[in-house]
């Protein structure tokens, strides 16, 4: 598999599921891949990237931004409230807010700092206790709470269970987004997005099919 390959698919994906391609926002996964396969891919012009770690990224990408531009980089692993800071300004999209101590602490940054990165709550549709997320019980209060606290909420994450069908995750989100007006649905990675984009993804993550397996 290339970047080439999963554009194909891709696109074939959202012609099939009545979506206009190019919709659904495709997030190379990068967490733990050496800096030679990651400036192949810019050089391809790709510049949406994920990453797991703030550390991780904070060590990678602002070398990569004196060299390319228009990086646009998310974080879509777990994040630690001491951490919160750093990624505000590494980050422009976060897709693991998850608990109201964070939420408290996003809306307080915003407002120190004028600027907030864009924001998915990460939904644990598979009530998994080694896995973050807020239970989906609990995901309608949670979202209020955001726009109490004046963060605006782009949409939902969720990672399904291994050993699950993720397409029922996948139209478990989708009906959480809905009854709360959110759009973005970021949901789907190397092994399933198609499942994801027939059931209403705007954000892809894929990581091993675009760079091959980590080192």
């Amino acid at each position: 598999m290339s970047l080439t390959d999963i554009k194909t698919r891709l696109a074939k994906t959202e012609t099939a599921a009545g979506r206009a391609p190019g919709s659904v926002t495709l997030i190379a996964v990068s967490k733990l891949q050496p800096d030679a396969r990651v400036a192949a891919v810019l050089d391809q012009g790709h510049r949406i990237f994920g990453e797991n770690r703030v550390q991780e990224a904070a060590g990678k990408w602002p070398g990569f931004r004196t060299q390319y531009d228009g990086i646009d980089l998310h974080l879509i692993g777990p994040l630690q409230t001491n951490k919160t800071r750093q990624a505000f300004d590494l980050f422009q999209c976060i897709h693991t807010l998850d608990r109201p101590k964070l939420a408290k602490t996003f809306a307080r940054l915003a407002q120190e700092t004028g600027h907030c990165p864009r924001l998915f709550i990460q939904v644990n549709t598979g009530h998994e206790p080694q896995k973050a997320g807020i239970m989906p019980e609990d995901a309608d209060a949670f979202v209020a709470e955001c726009r109490a606290l004046d963060l605006k909420i782009e949409g939902l994450m969720c990672i399904p269970p291994t050993d699950e069908e993720p397409s029922l995750h996948f139209a478990l989100l989708g009906k959480i987004a809905a009854r709360n007006g959110l759009t973005g649905l970021s949901m789907g990675m190397s092994s399933d997005f198609e499942s994801a984009v027939a059931l209403g993804a705007t954000h892809i993550r894929v990581g091993s099919a675009i760079f091959g397996a980590r080192n």
